[in-house]
Order: C-alpha cells, then structure tokens, then sequence
C-alpha cells in the first residue's frame, strides 16, 4: 500500500507543532468563527486577519505564500454566492445580460471569497501542524461524539485504501493497453470512456470487497467498536497560554472591525 498523503508536514519542532492538539483545536476553530463574523464592510480587518493567520504559519515554518495558494481550493466553492451580486439592494454598479450589480452586492461577494481563503488557510495550517491521530484524540477530549470520531477515523484511513486499489486498477490498464495510436491510454476517447466507467465499478467492488477483509483482520486482533489510545495528559493553563494569544489578536481585531471600520 502507497501512503501519498501523509503526516510528514505535520512533524516538526516549532513551538506551533508542540502546542498541546486540544488547544490548537479550539484556536482554529474560534478563528474560523472570528473570520466568519467579522463584519463585510470593516475592510481594513481582513489583512490584519490575514497577517494573524501568515504570523501562525511563520511560526510552524509553514510558507506563507504556499499557504495563500493552497487556500484558493475554497474559492471555486465560494462562486456559489455569486447570485448576491444581483439580489443584494444596493446602489448599481454595472449591469451584465439585464442584471444589475449592486455595491452592497459586489461587497457581500467580496468578503463571502476573502472569509472562505482565510477560513479554508486556517485548517489547512492546522492540519499541516498537527498529525492526524493527535486531531482525533483532541476530538475525543473535547467531548465530540466518539461514533464521529470513529467514522472520521474510518474514513481518514480508508482513503489509503482506496487509492491502493485505484493504483492497482491504473497498472491492469496500462498492462493490457495497446501502443497509444489513437492518442493517450491506447484507442479513441469513447473506448477510453467505457473503460473507465469500467474501472469505476470495479473500484467500487473491489473495495468494498477489501473493507470487509480489513474489519474482518480488525475483529480477529479484538476490535471491539472503539479505538484504545492512551489518554492525553491534562491540560494545563502553562500549555494553553500559547494558544491565547492568537485569540488576543482576533479580539482586538473584531473590536477594532466593529467600533470603527464597520461604517
């Protein structure tokens, strides 16, 4: 089995991967909040916003610029809103095709696609600090259902699986694929096309297959519907003061957003 996913960025030295997963957590999650409630026409809180999340990724060594691009995967979901620069009353800007944008509208969009990259980049440096098991442990502290955390598991690790069938499936192909005369994978795209809806049904049954092979080996080593780790260690006000800070800065900036860049 091929592990192209791993936790290998999330090891490391810095004082950001050694806060206590529990703390970084809740962090990540109020400045998920914070971000989604900032107000949309406090402007001037979104780079502060964004200064706060690139300080976190200086800290754990996270590149700052790779964490703005891997943040744009949010963006193509964001363009869901874009129905807000027609329907939000406002003072027109421009009309396209009879409908007309409106400022309120255009502001609206705007902050719905600034919140979603600085949302998305803040999980996304959590999960680049912070491994896999740790963030279900935390999960489990927090007092999350331990049914979620055992599907979140499940889920995590059976991607693995997935992918190890999928890269036998890709191997058969090419194995049994002829010279590529016609263009790639060896005939014209509407044979490409039915053997891929081919190999889609046979991932599905092959995987499936092998999920009951793996609860099945789970049962027999005494799997017994929860997942035995050893208990974290309490925290303490000394681990958790690190993790305030960042929430300082969130504070002073959502004030900030309110009392006089909401205007």
């Amino acid at each position: 089995m091929q592990f192209n996913v791993k936790d290998r960025p999330s090891m490391g030295d810095t004082p950001l991967h050694a806060l206590d997963p529990r703390m970084k957590l809740v962090v990540a999650v109020l400045l998920i909040v914070g971000i989604v409630l900032t107000p949309e026409r406090a402007l001037p809180a979104y780079p502060l916003l964004w200064a706060l999340v690139a300080s976190l990724a200086v800290i754990g060594r996270v590149g700052v610029w790779r964490l703005a691009r891997l943040g744009t995967v949010a963006l193509p979901f964001a363009l869901a809103g874009l129905t807000l620069l027609f329907t939000t009353p406002g003072q027109p800007l421009a009309t396209v095709g009879g409908l007309t944008i409106s400022d309120a509208g255009l502001l609206r969009f705007v902050s719905i696609l600034i919140k979603s990259w600085l949302a998305t980049q803040v999980s996304i440096l959590l999960s680049l600090t912070t491994p896999f098991t740790d963030l279900l442990g935390a999960l489990e502290s927090l007092g999350i259902p331990q049914t979620l955390v055992l599907i979140t598991s499940f889920l995590y690790r059976y991607v693995f699986t997935l992918n190890d069938e999928a890269d036998r499936l890709r191997q058969a192909r090419a194995s049994r694929s002829a010279a590529p005369t016609y263009g790639r994978g060896g005939g014209r795209w509407w044979w490409r096309a039915q053997v891929a809806g081919g190999m889609i049904g046979n991932l599905f049954l092959r995987s499936t297959e092998r999920s009951e092979r793996v609860y099945a080996a789970m049962l027999a080593r005494g799997f017994s519907g929860q997942m035995r780790a050893i208990a974290p260690p309490p925290l303490t006000w000394r681990a958790a003061l690190p993790g305030l800070l960042p929430l300082l800065g969130l504070i002073v900036i959502e004030v900030l957003a309110r009392l006089w860049w909401n205007g």
